[in-house]
């Protein structure tokens, strides 16, 4: 029997699902002349386990019977359906032993070129190459494509609470992401697509490495080509007669050698860069392409190719889609990069600040923007102070940076729309989308946004069926070209990234006209709402003078609580009981965060806001030792009243309150009853001594703790009065600890006003520009009731507003 070819055999094993034994068996058994114990002795096996392998593969592919007729049967049906399925319809003219070896001459010559080519990246500002190997991180594939989901709006933001708002990623996809190497092995025909800077050629330089190393498809010659290169290569060669050049300047001299190789599907060809390629040679590519694929139908090929770059039709591909990075692939990309900079340590510091930035952790999704992120934070071992600037240096990438530094000029879909008049495009969708908290938009949405645009252009077409067509080109190059507007589902798009889209808004809101004011005091009347932070952040951020945006912030926050009804008590006396508890105790902190200090305490806020006013209140709260002995009490005690959840649930008993303190963001105290009565104690020796006697008789009255039943019962009867009685102490030594008797609705508008200080004062913070005399009067007045903040002469700068 004439062998048959390796690869056809392995592609009929895939297709019958035969075991990775069976599928060894099968290529050894009718891949070779050999007997059936030299095919044994190669597998390392017995005859008999080999006999027990084929008969898997002969029940696979229903063949019946007993002796050596089944071999031959299958055989026959192989080589037919090999005759139907070759296109010269004859046996292989090659031995196979003899094509083996020419496989392993090629690889050899090639080896070197390959490693050249594919074995280094250099992106972005890179001052020099860096190894793929270093720094490679495993790409994942969905079989699915997103972008022609058939969902909803409404099935988009399924996972979106615009209520209690959290950062969210736009681009979550729910269906089962795949390893790449898993997809390329199980396709012959491959098309990757992907957003700009999603790592397609990464991935593809990547697979010719393992080929030319042997460790992925070895017995393959790997075959790397940049279609835009070689569709301007000079005499517009044919893709095999470049593929042959490439050979013949690795020193094959065969002239046969190539139709050989992948005429016997010898080659993993690898074309990158499909939507790079010039629209005047577009179609001469493409037809050479599909020409060459159906050809070497053996071969295995993958493309790669911008989403949304065209409506390509590959009748013989599979397509997948890049998948975003997540958190584990950040983390290892990230691992590795420092690692290759002989920096790990910062590696560690790196991921942690984007844990606590979700913003630009939402962009480090993209490949190409964490490898901005990379070497942003690599030149001062953080990210740079302003924000905004960040991420218009990752637009900047995404806009113009990309595909200038790799000589790449693309086809402009409307002529007049400059990168400027894009910007100002995707600045007013952003800002009108937003506004209405749409994150999901309809196709037809942004076409008719985009036409009102254009038609105000010097020469735009007046005809409405033309400025329908140059909408939709507009939108397409948007998605292919940038990669900033991406279709989620059919018809459906959003900003690639969250962080975009209200950056973006921002700059739509702090363009120079003469309506700045007006467009600032619309925008403070949405400070109590969560998913306008980082759109208020950025603004401050923009604008040339920020007195004005904050002075507006700090008015509209003072009237948050003022005349707020209720019947129970004015939320005034919150703000008026902090400010005497913080004119009480002397200490060396900032007033104003003394004043926040307390606030928080007697709500059981976190403390956010007061270590945010004064970095050595944090630090002291950081590390707790430090911190003066005034407000260590006060902590311990409202710790005492305030952690009774805690307490209650380690006992197994019920409690009517929900309060916790939360201290800087972090529970740096765990709760230990028993140990917190000591130190409550020790401080009040020292404070107060008619205090520590009322603690000491107070602490006398509660049984053993070691007996977890015992207190268990005597606190179902007790310990409401304990309490109670504790808080009454409290309230006479310390002037804290009172239940203010707030409903939810209270609770809920001072926590507003309070999240809204904390919001100002992270402005404040921010690398904005503000006058003296404008931060010192907001550090003054901030949580002082609106009468007390009337005794404070308003800046000039802002005293007209």
């Amino acid at each position: 029997m004439q062998p048959l070819p390796t690869d056809f055999l392995a592609t009929f094993a895939k297709r019958y699902d035969l075991s990775p034994e069976q599928t060894e068996a099968l290529i050894k058994r009718l891949g070779d002349k050999d007997n059936e114990q030299a095919d044994a002795d190669a597998l390392h096996i017995t005859v008999n386990a080999l006999r027990n392998r084929m008969t898997g593969v002969y029940t696979k592919c229903s063949i019946g019977g007993k002796g050596p007729g089944k071999l031959r049967e299958l055989y026959d049906r192989l080589l037919d359906e090999y005759h139907r399925t070759t296109p010269t319809g004859v046996e292989p003219t090659e031995p196979e032993a003899n094509i083996d070896a020419l496989v392993k001459t090629i690889r050899a010559e090639v080896h070197d070129d390959i490693q050249a080519r594919c074995g280094t990246m250099r992106v972005l500002d890179m001052e020099q190459p860096i190894g793929l190997g270093d720094i490679y991180t495993s790409v994942n594939i969905l079989e699915k494509l997103s972008g022609r989901r058939r969902l909803g709006l409404n099935e988009l933001l399924q996972d979106c609470d615009f209520e209690d708002f959290d950062r969210f990623l736009l681009g979550q996809v729910r269906h089962k992401r795949v390893p790449g190497l898993e997809a390329v092995e199980r396709y012959d025909k491959l098309m990757i697509l992907g957003k700009p800077g999603a790592g397609k050629t990464t991935f593809m330089k990547r697979l010719a490495i393992l080929c030319n190393q042997g460790e992925f498809q070895p017995q393959w010659v790997p075959v790397f080509v940049t279609l835009k290169d070689y569709a301007e290569a000079e005499g517009k060669p044919t893709l095999q007669t470049y593929i042959q050049r490439q050979w013949k300047a690795c020193g094959v001299e065969a002239a046969d050698a190539l139709s050989t190789v992948l005429g016997n599907g010898k080659a993993l060809v690898l074309l990158d860069g499909l939507d790079e390629v010039y629209e005047t040679d577009h179609d001469r590519v493409l037809q050479d392409i599909k020409t060459f694929a159906h050809q070497f139908r053996t071969c295995q090929c993958v493309i790669t190719c911008r989403i949304a770059a065209r409506e390509y039709i590959f009748e013989q591909f599979t397509e997948v889609e890049v998948a975003d990075f997540d958190q584990e692939q950040i983390a290892e990309f990230a691992t590795k990069w420092f690692k290759a900079k002989n920096d790990p340590k910062k590696a560690e510091t790196f991921i942690q600040r984007l844990e606590d930035n979700k913003p630009i952790q939402e962009l480090a999704t993209n490949p190409l923007l964490l490898t901005l992120l990379c070497l942003v934070f690599g030149e001062a071992a953080d990210f740079p102070a302003n924000r905004a600037e960040l991420y218009k240096e990752g637009l900047d990438v995404l806009l113009k940076k990309w595909d200038s530094k790799r000589n790449i000029e693309r086809d402009q879909a409307y002529k007049k729309l400059s990168l400027k008049r894009k910007e100002d495009l995707l600045s007013q969708l952003a800002f009108e989308t937003f506004e209405r908290g749409d994150y999901f938009f309809k196709q037809s949405t942004i076409e008719q946004h985009i036409i009102r645009y254009i038609r105000n252009l010097p020469g735009s077409n007046e005809d409405e069926e033309a400025l329908q067509l140059d909408s939709e080109a507009v939108l397409k190059s948007i998605e292919a070209q940038h990669g900033l507007l991406v279709e989620r589902a059919r018809g459906i798009y959003s900003f690639s990234h969250l962080t975009f889209q209200e950056y973006f808004t921002s700059q739509r809101l702090v363009s120079p006209t003469i309506t700045l004011n007006q467009a600032l005091q619309n925008l403070v009347t949405h400070i109590a709402e969560k998913r306008y932070r980082e759109v208020f952040l950025m603004a401050a951020e923009m604008l040339p003078n920020t007195d004005v945006l904050l002075f507006l912030m700090k008015r509209h926050i003072d009237t948050m609580i003022v005349n707020y009804p209720t019947d129970e008590m004015s939320l005034m006396t919150v703000l008026n009981w902090a400010k005497k508890k913080a004119n009480s105790v002397s200490v060396d902190y900032n007033f104003s965060a003394v004043r926040s200090f307390y606030y928080a305490l007697s709500l059981s806020f976190d403390l956010s806001l007061s270590t945010s006013q004064d970095r050595d209140l944090r630090s002291d709260i950081d590390y707790f030792d430090n911190l003066s002995d005034d407000l260590t009490l006060d902590l311990m005690l409202s710790l005492l009243v305030n952690r009774g959840p805690e307490f209650c649930r380690e006992f197994g008993l019920p409690y009517d309150s929900s309060l916790m303190i939360a201290v800087s963001n972090h529970e740096y105290l765990s709760f230990d009853f028993d140990g917190v009565l000591d130190h409550v104690e020790a401080m009040a020796s020292e404070l107060d001594a008619q205090l520590e006697v009322e603690l000491k008789n107070l602490r006398s009255k509660l049984p053993c703790m070691g007996n977890k039943e015992e207190f268990k019962q005597w606190w179902l009867v007790n310990g409401k009065a304990w309490v109670e009685r504790l808080r009454t102490v409290i309230i006479e030594h310390r002037n804290i600890g009172y239940n203010w008797q707030l409903n939810e609705a209270q609770q809920e508008k001072l926590l507003q006003y309070y999240d809204a200080n904390k919001l100002l004062i992270d402005c404040l913070n921010s690398d904005c520009y503000v006058t003296k005399t404008t931060r010192q009067y907001i550090e003054d007045t901030l949580l002082l009731p609106l009468s007390e903040i009337e005794k404070y002469p308003v800046p000039n700068a802002i005293a007209n507003l």
